[in-house]
């Protein structure tokens, strides 16, 4: 594939991008004929809402994108609904918030029994994992619009006013510690299709048949954000979910800082093969995938073995993986 092997593959971040500036523009001009409860988050995970003076109701939404696909493909839909927690929560936990409730809401084409409740048992696991609840939740048949299923959520938390992670306590110095994936989670599946469309779902040149691997679910880091959040032993300055995008979302936490990444984590097999075979720049993977981060926490330098040791049961293999710096707007990889 050429340069921008992910626009060549039908999707353009910088369209995406557009698009969003253009609805924000219009949301942002919302008059509700009383003070706004949002606290200002611009361009962070998840939103905040103002409940009362202490208390605020953080709100996320986000789906599983294309990694539907491949499971349509593999007729194994019992993990994806793991997928739909997971992005919705992880983004939550971002902002501090401690995740409590989702709503689920699926576009199909026909209502299967044996697939809805197959995504509803991926959905149960994943709520379970995360220690939320789903108490509800919509279908949609809509057969002239969609031919298949398309699986989100809206995820809702709470958090302490005074304790919302923005990411503008980081300075340069502080440490940044990557926590592993467990593989492409839910983001670049149309590149990563594309790139390896050549190959049977049933090959296992990477140990294991690519439709499992492609269908592994997304980590959860609820827990271990949590027990991070709760220990007086650290001081959390920046969460960031590595999603699209990739560690470029670091740039998404409110300081004017920079970061050098110079110990990343080992990448998995998966990733060098969509590189081998769709012909894509090591500058677009670290752009479109987490390339083996999963998460990464900005933590104050003396906070990062107690950190590591609050991670690692959760998430074997967390570990430092860089610094901030002083050079704003800048995210640096050396390896």
């Amino acid at each position: 594939m050429p340069q921008d092997a992910y626009a060549q593959a039908g999707v353009s971040q910088r369209a995406a991008d557009r698009g969003v500036a253009a609805l924000v523009a219009e949301l942002s001009r919302i008059e509700t004929g009383r003070p706004s409860r949002s606290v200002p988050l611009p361009g962070h995970y998840a939103s905040v809402l103002r409940l009362d003076d202490r208390t605020g109701l953080a709100l996320g939404t986000d789906g599983v994108g294309t990694k539907m696909v491949v499971a349509e493909r593999m007729r194994r839909f019992e993990t994806i609904g793991i997928d739909c927690v997971a992005m919705n929560v992880n983004d939550l936990i971002c902002v501090g918030a401690e995740p409590i409730a989702m709503l689920d809401f699926i576009l199909c084409d026909s209502a299967d029994p044996e697939i809805c409740g197959a995504i509803g048992r991926g959905l149960r696991e994943g709520a379970e994992l995360a220690g939320i609840e789903i108490p509800g939740g919509e279908i949609a048949q809509v057969g002239e619009i969609v031919a298949g299923y398309e699986l989100t959520g809206t995820a809702v938390g709470l958090v302490d006013l005074d304790r919302i992670v923005t990411g503008e306590r980081a300075r340069p110095g502080d440490v940044v510690i990557g926590v592993p994936s467990s593989g492409l989670h839910s983001n670049g599946y149309t590149l990563a299709r594309h790139a390896l469309e050549e190959i049977e779902l049933s090959d296992s040149r990477l140990g294991r048949p690519l439709g499992e691997i492609l269908l592994e679910p997304t980590a959860i880091y609820v827990r271990a954000v949590l027990d991070l959040l709760a220990s007086k032993r650290v001081d959390v300055r920046g969460l960031t979910h590595i999603t699209g995008d990739g560690l470029n979302n670091l740039l998404r936490l409110a300081a004017p800082v920079g970061f050098e990444i110079d110990e990343p984590l080992p990448v998995p097999a998966v990733f060098e093969l969509i590189a081998e075979l769709g012909g894509v720049g090591d500058e677009e993977m670290y752009e479109v995938f987490n390339m083996g981060c999963g998460l990464a926490c900005v933590v104050s330098p003396e906070s990062e073995q107690p950190a590591c040791e609050i991670l690692e049961p959760h998430h074997p293999g967390a570990r430092r993986i860089g610094a901030v710096t002083d050079r704003a707007g800048e995210v640096v990889r050396r390896s």
